[in-house]
């Protein structure tokens, strides 16, 4: 599969909805937080695997905002989850010279939490290889509502004119601005849909559905993605003739 993949042809952003975990645990018959705590291995091959093709932003939807609602016991085992992964992979993450960011309200999270994101956000700040973004207490309605907020309090406050709003004014208060659109969005689970993750940045994004449970997606489950959206013609609107001339 490796061999198939064109190196000129690789996404330079992949966003992936990591999906699957509930339903993988209890398949064996455990709590879903069982499910979790073997996503790990998932995570840890798609970096790897998204490093080594040379993909320059890797986009893993990790808590939404939406999961806040989910039964307490749950978050506070993806919390103590979060700081134990953080803690035992940044040294992985400097091997690999991976820079390591983050999307969404961090408020929200626990103190612990956020202490240690913190901590392993600052100590790979420096790294100038594959840009891992996390997408957490995130969701793609509340980034816009935010973005549309910031907007019109500049209006209000006589700083733009309404008519200066643009597509690109939007883009440039989004909490990705500083990073492409994805080109490919991978989930997994069989799961059809995007679940309120970047709304506005996945416009013209190719989707890759995949019926793997997210803890057994590997390196090779990445490369069948990404060899899949090679074999696709991206038109953003035009005709396939306009592309090929």
């Amino acid at each position: 599969m490796k061999e198939a993949i064109d190196k000129e042809r690789i996404p330079k952003h992949i966003a992936v909805i990591m999906d699957g975990n509930g339903r993988w645990a209890q398949g064996k018959g455990a709590k879903r937080v069982f499910g979790h705590r073997n996503a790990i291995t998932a995570v840890r091959e798609t970096i790897t695997g998204a490093n080594d093709l040379g993909v320059a932003y890797l986009t893993l939807y990790t808590f939404s905002t939406e999961n806040w609602s989910r039964p307490k016991l749950e978050v506070k085992a993806i919390m103590e989850l979060l700081v134990k992964t953080l803690t035992d992979q940044v040294p992985n993450l400097m091997k690999d010279n991976v820079k390591l960011t983050l999307i969404g309200d961090m408020g929200m999270l626990p103190p612990r939490s956020r202490a240690k994101l913190s901590e392993a956000i600052e100590e790979t700040s420096r790294n100038t290889g594959l840009t891992l973004i996390l997408a957490l207490s995130y969701s793609g309605r509340w980034e816009i509502t935010n973005t549309v907020k910031d907007i019109a309090k500049k209006v209000a406050d006589n700083e733009i004119d309404v008519e200066e709003i643009t597509e690109d004014m939007i883009t440039s208060h989004l909490l990705t601005k500083d990073y492409p659109d994805p080109e490919l969005l991978i989930r997994t689970s069989g799961e059809l849909r995007i679940s309120n993750f970047l709304l506005w940045q996945l416009a013209y994004t190719e989707l890759y559905f995949t019926e793997v449970l997210w803890p057994d997606f590997r390196k090779e489950h990445l490369l069948e993605a990404v060899a899949d959206y090679q074999r696709r013609e991206r038109r953003f609107g035009k005709t396939g003739a306009q592309i090929k001339s």
